[in-house]
């Protein structure tokens, strides 16, 4: 009986603690981020306010930690769909292409995030200091998974953006909360996970040699059996292992890579649709054009001319979180 009571005062002091924690990072993210857009208050630090639900996004996820502190957010990879909320977070390992949705915003209540951008060399640093080693095999990692936020990863992540409101104590300060923030993933449920981002050991380091090469020679016509060479694996198993990390075929993401590429062109450089499918490696306009219209929903010059008229709020930063 004594157990129970105090198993349920612990609950209860632990949830309380969680619901303090929230508040304060809602309420220092509003306070930063004071208008729509993102900001980097501290670097690889990334806080996001949006006020209202927005159009699907079409970005490129890093590797790092994303929590929401209001609202809520789904991402879509390939054909595996992620949602999180402000009682979990996401923990992306791989720069890849993604559609993400912010579904729950006001302008009374805005959606607020946070993103901590997350370095190799600190989590292996972090692994030998602590006595961690990868786990063995050869096992596939997924490239974005998503957990229960625990209060002592919350109270580092805010105490971390209370040091943006200090520059000062920031400077000396925010590594070793970044560290601790680390460390504490490594602790949790995604630590086996993370332990493999140093070395990304077994199929998912070959994927990741893969992914090296598609992302920097995406305009390119390239032939996937011989990427799977350069990979070190066979073309069967180099298919096999590619859509289990990353939900989508090789193929797709090279796809994703040169739609996307062929947008910033158009928006930035003032391309035509044409112009910018040769430079990402299309060979036919048409083509292209047909394959935008699927991937971004309207064709090129559609597309481009409603961004440039800001028909529709965008965010300032590509990665959204």
């Amino acid at each position: 009986m004594e157990d129970s009571a105090s198993t349920n005062a612990s609950t209860a002091v632990s949830a309380r603690r969680m619901q303090d924690l929230r508040d304060e990072l809602i309420e220092r993210i509003a306070r930063i981020a004071s208008v729509d857009g993102v900001i980097e208050p501290l670097p690889g630090v990334h806080l996001a306010r949006v006020s209202r639900p927005l159009e699907p996004l079409h970005v490129v996820y890093c590797t790092a930690l994303c929590l929401v502190a209001q609202g809520a957010k789904e991402v879509g990879i390939g054909q595996a769909i992620y949602r999180y909320d402000p009682g979990h977070y996401l923990l992306s390992m791989m720069a890849l292409p993604a559609v993400s949705r912010v579904l729950d915003a006001t302008r009374e209540r805005p959606y607020l995030s946070l993103r901590v951008d997350l370095d190799a060399a600190l989590v292996g640093a972090l692994m030998a200091e602590a006595g961690m080693s990868a786990p063995m095999g050869r096992s596939v990692v997924k490239a974005v998974g998503i957990s229960s936020l625990d209060p002592d990863l919350l109270d580092a992540c805010v105490r971390l953006v209370r040091l943006a409101e200090t520059p000062a104590a920031a400077a000396v300060l925010a590594p070793m909360v970044k560290r601790e923030i680390v460390f504490r993933l490594l602790l949790g449920d995604q630590g086996d996970r993370l332990r493999r981002l140093p070395a990304l050991a077994g199929h998912t380091q070959s994927i990741g040699k893969a992914l090296s090469v598609l992302r920097t020679e995406f305009d390119r016509p390239l032939r996937m059996e011989a990427v799977a060479a350069q990979a070190g694996m066979s073309a069967s198993a180099f298919y096999q292992h590619f859509r289990a990390i990353t939900d989508m075929s090789p193929l797709q993401f090279q796809k994703q890579l040169r739609l996307q590429h062929a947008r910033r062109l158009m928006l930035g450089e003032g391309l035509d649709a044409a112009t910018a499918a040769y430079r990402v490696g299309y060979s036919d306009a048409s083509h292209f054009s047909r394959e935008y219209r699927r991937y971004f929903r309207e064709p090129p010059a559609r597309d481009v001319r409603r961004l440039r008229n800001g028909e529709k709020m965008r965010p300032a930063d590509p990665k959204l979180i």
